[in-house]
């Protein structure tokens, strides 16, 4: 067994899994899994750089991120950065202040390799008990990743359509009033569209939704009483349940959105734009696929990053 820490920092929030991965078996086995909602990409879409700070809270979070891994007695460091990083003139800055914080130099992936990762974290484990190709969409706070594959990504394409990003741009009002849900709603479906270029959603067997927002949709959709991983993870849910969920909570205001017993506070104000996006996915990927369900991973990129490690 070897331990690892996987981070992913993207653009709504920065994340930890420390975990001892069997190289032989790919099978991990958590230690450690947390998440802080830092903001990193706060107005990045507008302004072009990182916000100093969103860039402060995101590196007081690396520091205490450092010093659980070395609790834990990591052997390998991983630190993965995502589409705020990309997208930032300061970007460097921001890799240099992790290197000097954490002691190991993140990566700021393209968008393929953060597509390929998303995808082997969240199929590990689906192998054999769903069908063929999967297609695995991991919503973010500036982008979202489309990746179909089997046993690995064949193909995949990162679209600028992330939560923050969506509501920044588009959901002003509380709660958006009909033209924001209209400008936001044709910006998503040409982003699908142009991700379709790239990925056959058609081809697709198996409808897999990764990250906050589709978690977050899914604990919706089942109303739990508190968010409940363990239910969450590999949750199967109708095509229309998924919708109504979505419609659900984008069109609730911030007060109702942050009374739900599974929201998560950093989550409140874009978790409508998140819907937003996994609604069009959904609606897409079952008008072309023919699917009636999807599945919902609370395994994703810090998965695949930790499954890399090893």
């Amino acid at each position: 067994m070897t331990r690892v820490a996987a981070i992913d920092c993207g653009t709504n929030s920065i994340r930890l899994l420390v975990a001892d991965v069997d190289p032989a078996t790919g099978s991990i086995s958590d230690l450690d899994r947390r998440m802080e909602i830092v903001r990193l990409g706060q107005g990045v879409d507008r302004t072009g750089r990182i916000d100093p700070e969103a860039m402060a809270r995101t590196l007081d979070a690396a520091r205490r991120y450092a010093a659980i891994c070395t609790d834990l007695g990591v052997e390998r460091t991983r630190f993965v950065a995502t589409s705020a990083s990309r997208d930032a003139e300061n970007a460097q800055e921001f890799v240099d202040g992790v290197n000097a914080a954490l002691g190991v130099r993140p990566e700021v992936v393209p968008g393929d390799e953060e597509a390929e990762l998303s995808f082997l974290g969240a199929t590990a484990e689906l192998q054999g008990r769903h069908p063929a190709p999967f297609l695995v969409c991991d919503i973010g706070g500036g982008s979202t990743e489309l990746v179909l594959g089997t046993e690995s990504a064949d193909a995949g394409r990162s679209v600028d359509i992330g939560c923050v990003r969506m509501t920044e741009r588009h959901l002003r009002a509380d709660p958006p009033t009909a033209d924001e849900v209209s400008a936001a709603t044709a910006d998503v479906n040409a982003a699908i569209d142009l991700a379709a270029a790239t990925v056959p959603l058609a081809k697709a067997r198996t409808l897999v939704g990764l990250a906050g927002s589709v978690t977050t949709v899914t604990a919706h959709a089942l109303r739990l009483d508190s968010y409940r991983p363990e239910v969450i993870h590999g949750a199967v849910l109708a095509v229309p349940d998924v919708l109504a969920a979505c419609e659900d909570l984008l069109h609730m205001t911030r007060e109702q959105r942050a009374a739900l017993p599974y929201m998560h506070p950093g989550r409140v104000d874009v978790i409508g734009a998140g819907a937003l996006v996994w609604g069009c996915v959904v609606q897409r990927v079952a008008d072309e696929a023919g699917l009636t369900e999807v599945v919902t991973s609370e395994h994703d990129i810090l998965d695949g990053v930790a499954l890399s490690l090893a």
